[in-house]
């Protein structure tokens, strides 16, 4: 049975968060004397001299709308690596407890897993990219805390088997992440759905991929209020900037652009497959969820570096476990696609 204060690190149980002047004081006033910020303004058009909202709650409110979920269920990152960051941070002790990953899968998980110094249990997907429950199984010990599953899968594509993701939330006494980046692309429902269903649950999405705002490094994490209040003690006072808060409030304001944006990706995501599929280097194109796709060639660094020349760039994965020779191509614009296309034409 699932307990959060049976992973929660014992410091974390205790941590007195720091307390802002923002903290101690909500509304509005007249003056401001109380965080020793300067009172003249900035050098900008726009003032930026005040520290800003702590908890994001107007964009919070925002998400609550489209999401269909209550602010106090969402945590704001500094991109969703802040968040994976902070759950290693809150649930795993260094040097003692371990997570579970499932290779091929996004490369954060391992490097905050290293910084924190906690060690990562690898049990990669099987062949068609789906998961290993046995292996799973096997793997977890009384000392393993979290289960990160991005779905769908980067760099594979792929969504995941819903039902296996519901037995390990059913089954496992951590924390299951289910990074959600490219849910907005994809045909499965996301599992935003089922928290009310595992309290264990944390799903992680971002505004960096369909909503076209990864210079703004925001992401989001969707947990119960139990978990969700931990991540905010942890996290740094002000982790979100107050210029990044007020262009994501403006951008979610226009979900028909975002959402027209999507189709017209999915759409060219369609015939870029089908073109590729053309070349006789191209052995193999994965199925997609996502706003990218996986090319298994028969020379993933020959055709890597005579895109380079072009000035074009893709990702080599070849390196990667389950992906020996495959590279990772975004769905760019109707130009950039067709410019991809014709340069892999001059390509022998």
């Amino acid at each position: 049975m699932f307990d959060l204060q049976n992973i929660l690190r014992n410091n974390i149980k205790n941590l007195v968060p720091y307390s802002s002047a923002r903290d101690e004081f909500k509304g509005e006033a007249s003056v401001y004397l109380d965080a020793n910020e300067n009172a003249f303004g900035s050098p900008l058009d726009k003032a930026y001299n005040r520290y800003p909202d702590p908890m994001q709650y107007r964009v919070k409110m925002r998400l609550s709308e489209i999401k269909g979920v209550p602010a106090r269920n969402i945590f704001l990152g500094n991109g969703s690596d802040e968040a994976i960051d902070i759950l290693f941070r809150a649930f795993c002790n260094p040097g003692v407890d371990n997570v579970i990953l499932v290779p091929p899968t996004y490369g954060m998980y391992e490097v905050s897993a290293n910084i924190n110094d906690v060690e990562t249990r690898k049990v990669p997907l099987t062949e068609d990219y789906q998961l290993n429950l046995e292996g799973i199984s096997e793997a977890i010990d009384k000392n393993t805390k979290l289960i990160f599953i991005c779905s769908p899968n980067n760099p594979t594509g792929n969504s995941i088997d819903r039902d296996d993701i519901e037995t390990l939330l059913a089954n496992f006494n951590g924390i299951v992440v289910v990074d959600e980046a490219y849910i907005n692309f994809s045909r499965q429902k996301t599992f935003i759905q089922e928290l009310t269903e595992y309290a264990n649950l944390v799903v992680m999405q971002t505004l960096s991929k369909a909503w076209g705002l990864a210079g703004l490094r925001i992401g989001m994490a969707f947990a119960s209020e139990e978990i969700i209040e931990v991540m905010n003690r942890v996290k740094p006072p002000y982790n979100i900037n107050e210029a990044s808060q007020e262009l994501a409030l403006k951008a979610l304001q226009n979900t028909d652009l975002v959402n027209l944006w999507i189709k017209e990706l999915l759409a060219e995501r369609d015939k870029l497959v089908l073109k590729l599929k053309d070349f006789d280097f191209v052995l193999d194109i994965y199925p997609s969820d996502a706003n990218f796709i996986l090319v298994k060639t028969t020379d993933a660094n020959g055709i890597y570096n005579f895109l380079v020349q072009h000035g074009i760039i893709v990702r080599n994965r070849t390196k990667v476990e389950l992906c020996e020779g495959a590279l990772r191509i975004t769905i760019g614009t109707p130009d950039e696609n067709q410019k991809l296309l014709e340069t892999l034409q001059q390509y022998k």
